[in-house]
């Protein structure tokens, strides 16, 4: 069964890894998808309205709302996110219990409760998640955009649930990737990678968007990512959103804390 079928056979919304964020605001509109999907667009007619809906802003924050669920563990949190686009993006729980930053070079975060830190590379996120992230991929995840450049490889569409259903014409042996385009406003309304070999999929899924500042952000995303029997489901919804505002990352690692190395 293919990706594709997994998403139409589902019966779980699915959805969004890490640090992927959505937003709502009060005086912002949501905004529901109206476009119907038309077999008359080519892939590259698709791939072109998608490039020109990505987001055009310097800087955001909002306040988000983050649950993980993992087997039987459920958790919630209320973090504080910051980006400057391109560059940064900084996330902090409440009281600066709990803080990361990511920039194109490093990933780093530390954890008050369990007086740990990292300070490394991209491996962390790529092992949660099972799938090679580097801080585009991140971003892009973010802003309801595809991870890998479309234009490097020739595409093909179809229509799906009124949805454009994206595909590289050829699919990678390793690798077997879908995005799912909303007719409305171009920006993905599902990214689903499936490994075979490894027993590994991932799927995030943005079941809403709105228009910020007149930018078309994602409001609701979801992610879930499997690897053979285990399954990591992360929800984030944000409350609040500003865009090109000055904002600060501040971070300092606590002294005395110990180091979480990965091997």
């Amino acid at each position: 069964m293919t990706l594709l079928q997994l998403y139409k056979n589902s019966k779980i919304t699915i959805s969004v890894i890490l640090i992927l964020f959505a937003f709502s605001c009060g005086s912002n509109k949501s905004v529901i998808a109206s476009g119907v999907a038309s077999d008359k667009l080519s892939a590259k007619q698709v791939i072109k309205q998608h490039q020109k809906s990505d987001a055009d802003f310097k800087t955001m924050q909002a306040k988000v709302k983050i649950e993980l669920i993992q087997g039987d563990q459920e958790q919630g949190h209320s973090f504080s996110l910051r980006m400057e686009k391109d560059k940064v993006i900084w996330l902090s729980a409440s009281f600066g219990m709990a803080r990361m930053m990511i920039t194109p070079d490093k990933v780093r975060f530390y954890n008050k409760l369990d007086n740990e830190y990292f300070d490394g590379d991209y491996k962390l996120l790529s092992d949660m998640v099972g799938v090679e992230l580097d801080f585009m991929k991140v971003q892009n995840i973010l802003l309801g955009q595809a991870i890998y450049n479309l234009k490097d490889e020739p595409h093909e569409v179809s229509v799906n649930n009124n949805s454009y259903a994206l595909q590289p014409k050829d699919q990678n042996a390793l690798i077997e990737l879908f995005y799912l385009i909303n007719p409305s406003h171009f920006k993905m309304d599902s990214l689903q990678l499936y490994q075979q070999l490894k027993k590994r999929m991932l799927q995030v899924d943005y079941s809403s968007y709105q228009k910020v500042d007149k930018q078309i952000l994602p409001q609701y995303i979801k992610i879930i990512a499997v690897e053979d029997t285990d399954e990591l489901a992360i929800t984030m919804e944000f409350k609040s959103v500003s865009l090109n505002d000055e904002v600060r990352f501040p971070f300092n690692i606590p002294s005395g804390y110990k180091e979480i190395v990965i091997k």
